[in-house]
């Protein structure tokens, strides 16, 4: 077959890509509360959950 080149045209490039868009403060404070909740709970679940556990052992026992 047969390929004309001579009427190639590249595509054009894409446009350069921006970086994601900065937080808002109202978005930047809800971002720190899930956060520090997500740190009181990381030192809260294990205790709550040994308790439980603790718990279910008596109740059964």
């Amino acid at each position: 077959m047969f390929l004309d080149l001579k009427n190639y045209t590249p595509p054009p490039e894409p446009p350069p890509s921006r970086g994601p868009e900065p937080l808002t403060p109202r978005q930047q404070k809800a971002l720190a509360w899930i956060v520090a909740l997500n740190i009181i709970l990381l030192f809260i679940a294990p205790i709550g959950g040994a308790t439980v556990i603790s718990g279910l052992l008596e109740f059964f026992n």
